[in-house]
Parts: C-alpha cells; sequence; structure tokens
C-alpha cells in the first residue's frame, strides 16, 4: 500500500513539474527579436526615444503666442485724493475711495528671436535622431547579447548530448572489462582505469548540464520569458547559408548606429552656437491687450484694448555672451574629435571581425578534419588492442581524443556563427540582417 502511494505522489509532483516546465524551441532570429522588443533595456531605450519626442513638442510649442489673464480685488485705506484736473467753484467733492478692482489680458506673439526659437526646434529634432539612434545601437548590443548566450547555450548542449553518448559507451566498455577481468584476460587495474574514465566522464556530463541550465535561465531572463521556459532544438543548420564576408570599412561608417548618434549631437552642437550668437540680436514681438478697472466712488475704466510692437535687446549680451559663443565652439570640436576617434575604432573593430571570421571558419575546417582522424585513430588502437599490440591507456586515451573531437567540432561551427555575427555588428548590419 505505501508502495502504491509513494508511486501516485510521485505522479503528481512529475505532473506538477510537467505544468510549470515550459519546453519551447528557439531560433536565433526569435531570440535577436525578443531581445531588442521584449527585454527591459529595449524597453526603457525606447522609453527615452518617446520623451525626446515630447521634449520636441515642447520646443515647437515656443512659436505659439504667450497669453495671460489677471485679475484684482483690494480693499484699501481712504487715501487722500487732489484732482488736478479743474473741478469749478465748488471745488473737488469729499471721495472715499476704498476699493479697487483691475482686470487684464495680455497676448505676445514672437516675431524675431533672432533665431532661437527655429534652432532650438533644430536641436530638439536632433535629440531625437540622437536618442533613435542611441536606442538602436542599445538593442544591437542586445541582440549580440542574446546571440552569445544563444550560441553558448548551444555549445553546452551539445557538449551533453556527446557526453550522453559516450558515457553510455563507457558504461558497456567497463561492462566488457569486467567481464574479461572476471576471466583473467586483463589485469584489475585496467578495470579501474576504464572505471575511472567512466566516472571523469558523469562529472563533465554534470557540468555540462550545469551550464546547460546556468546559460539557460540567463537568456530566459534577457528575452523576459517564464523563468521555468527550457530552450531545446538550438541548432544553427538554417545559418551557414546567409554566411557571407563581404563588409568593408565603408560600410560599417554608412551603417553604424553610434556613428550616426555622434553626427546628431554634432548638428546639436551647431545649433546650440547659432542660439548663442542669437543673443547678440534683439527680439521683437507683437503685443496686444485688453483693460478694465474700477475705483469705488472714483473710475470706472472699461473698453481699454491695447496693440503694438514690443523691442527689446540685452545690453549685457554685448560683454557676456561672448564666453556662450567660445563654450558652443569647443564643444563642436570635442564632438568632431570624438567622431574622428570613434571612425578609427570602428576600422579596427571590422578588421578583427573578419579576421575573427575567417579564422572560426578556418579551424571549423580543421576540426571537421579532426573528427574524421580521431574516429580512425581510435579504430586502429582498438584493433590493435583487440590483438594485444596497444595497452589499456592507449585505448582509453584514443576514446577521449575522439570524445573532444567531437565536441571541438561543434564548438566550432557555434564559433562559425558567431562570429559571423560579430562582424554583422560590427558593420552596423546585425539587426536588419
Amino acid at each position: 500500500m505505501k508502495t502504491k502511494w509513494a508511486w501516485l505522489g510521485a505522479c503528481v509532483i512529475m505532473g506538477n513539474l510537467s505544468v510549470f516546465a515550459q519546453d519551447k524551441p528557439l531560433s536565433i532570429q526569435e531570440a535577436i527579436q525578443l531581445a531588442t522588443t521584449q527585454s527591459k533595456e529595449a524597453r526603457a531605450a525606447d522609453t527615452k526615444v518617446a520623451s525626446k519626442k515630447l521634449e520636441l513638442g515642447v520646443a515647437k510649442n515656443k512659436r505659439l503666442p504667450d497669453a495671460s489673464i489677471s485679475g484684482q480685488f483690494s480693499m484699501m485705506s481712504t487715501p487722500d485724493i487732489n484732482f488736478r484736473i479743474p473741478m469749478g467753484e465748488g471745488g473737488a467733492p469729499d471721495i472715499k475711495a476704498n476699493q479697487m478692482m483691475l482686470g487684464q489680458a495680455n497676448v505676445s506673439m514672437p516675431i524675431y528671436a533672432g533665431g532661437k526659437i527655429k534652432n532650438s526646434i533644430h536641436i530638439a529634432e536632433n535629440a531625437v535622431e540622437a536618442e533613435q539612434f542611441a536606442a538602436l545601437n542599445t538593442k544591437e548590443q542586445l541582440a549580440s547579447q542574446a546571440i552569445k548566450l544563444y550560441v553558448a547555450l548551444y555549445k553546452a548542449q551539445q557538449t551533453a548530448k556527446l557526453m550522453q553518448e559516450n558515457i553510455k559507451r563507457a558504461e558497456q566498455q567497463v561492462t566488457d572489462f569486467k567481464a574479461m577481468e572476471e576471466n583473467g584476460l586483463i589485469a584489475r587495474n585496467d578495470l579501474l582505469k576504464s572505471e575511472l574514465q567512466l566516472s571523469n566522464y558523469q562529472v563533465a556530463l554534470q557540468e555540462a548540464n550545469k551550464n546547460v541550465n546556468v546559460v539557460n535561465y540567463q537568456l530566459v531572463t534577457l528575452l523576459q520569458l517564464d523563468e521555468n521556459t527550457h530552450f531545446y532544438q538550438i541548432d544553427f543548420s538554417n545559418e551557414n547559408s546567409l554566411l557571407t564576408n563581404d563588409f568593408t570599412a565603408e560600410t560599417a561608417l554608412a551603417n553604424r548606429n553610434d556613428l550616426k548618434m555622434l553626427e546628431a549631437q554634432h548638428q546639436i552642437a551647431e545649433n546650440q552656437l547659432k542660439i548663442s550668437k542669437a543673443g547678440y540680436l534683439p527680439t521683437l514681438a507683437l503685443t496686444g491687450g485688453y483693460m478694465a478697472a474700477d475705483v469705488k466712488n472714483v473710475i470706472s475704466i472699461t473698453n481699454a484694448l491695447n496693440v503694438g510692437v514690443g523691442l527689446s535687446y540685452d545690453l549685457g549680451s554685448l560683454y557676456k555672451n561672448k564666453k556662450k559663443v567660445a563654450v558652443a565652439k569647443h564643444r563642436i570640436q570635442e564632438v568632431e574629435e570624438q567622431i574622428a576617434i570613434a571612425n578609427d575604432r570602428v576600422k579596427v573593430q571590422v578588421q578583427q571581425a573578419n579576421e575573427n571570421f575567417d579564422l572560426a571558419q578556418q579551424q571549423a575546417k580543421v576540426y571537421t578534419q579532426a573528427v574524421e582522424q580521431a574516429a580512425e585513430n581510435y579504430r586502429i588502437v582498438k584493433d590493435k588492442y583487440d590483438n594485444g599490440v596497444a595497452d589499456t591507456d592507449d585505448l582509453l586515451e584514443a576514446d577521449v581524443q575522439q570524445l573532444q573531437s567531437k565536441i571541438n567540432e561543434a564548438v566550432s561551427k557555434a564559433n562559425v556563427i558567431e562570429k559571423y555575427y560579430d562582424l554583422l555588428l560590427a558593420n552596423g548590419q546585425l539587426i536588419s540582417k
């Protein structure tokens, strides 16, 4: 009865685990798409772009007229009022003016501000562009991070898969060696060596499974998926046909979002210089207003409309604005120097990415050949061992070499894909691809 209940409990537990664990296939393009749309960093970048667009709307509002309305009601002590207008023989009456009401409405429409408003709008537009390019650059980095985790997961899964396959063969080998040792065909020391190798494989499998779980969790977290999601069917078979190496430094300089962001910042600096120079110029505005007033027992004013032109000039700018212009000019120079440094850095990155991609392809070919060589070497050593020419150490070493060659081949294939996407990143075409 206890066994029956234990079995039912195990079924319930496994059922719950199957509900919470979610096995999901994932392609590298899906990983890129999720990283650039669902990750927290991508959403934060989009929020920054939206904020800059709102700031652009604020800058455009400066072209609209300023309007204000005000009202006032006051209680006063009775003042002494002396009329300067002749009041006739009777003189001025005794008036107690102890209340006053005043209402005003004013409108001011900017006509000319030396280009400050126009260039402020241009700065806001350039800021939107700069933030958009910064967001794209951030998303490219997120895509690159997702690719590296994807590749790392593939390597860990392939290593675990190959280790499992080798463990089965090692277990069979231990079984054969036990039978041979019992029949006196081999020394016990040879059996212990095969058992030790099996133990090493099992430890390596545990390490590989741990790496699978760690990298899988990192990828799930980046893509903002349920933490119980487990990816499987990580495969690069559809990627090999896409690999090309026809990129140049000119391509990168024309497509890199970080360079485009610096160009937008350069435009901001140039427009800021124009605004600083506009400080030397006067401002002109069209003004209009309405006023109504009532002083109890004294005077009442209504329909007091006015319209005119207002001109203002800050005389202090003649000796203060020079420093602002100098600062703006130096800011332009700073950005230009940053662009020059960034261009050199991009060229180096492109050259290095090309070299890494070529090296990865060459190594992949060598590792593919090594698999065939290791398999043939193991076959020869096994024949020698069966004929008593080779010892157990030679056989076990050949087995390790064969396993290592298969792992190296799987890793090298993933390296080719990873270096190709690094090449796209260096050329500013990662997301577009």
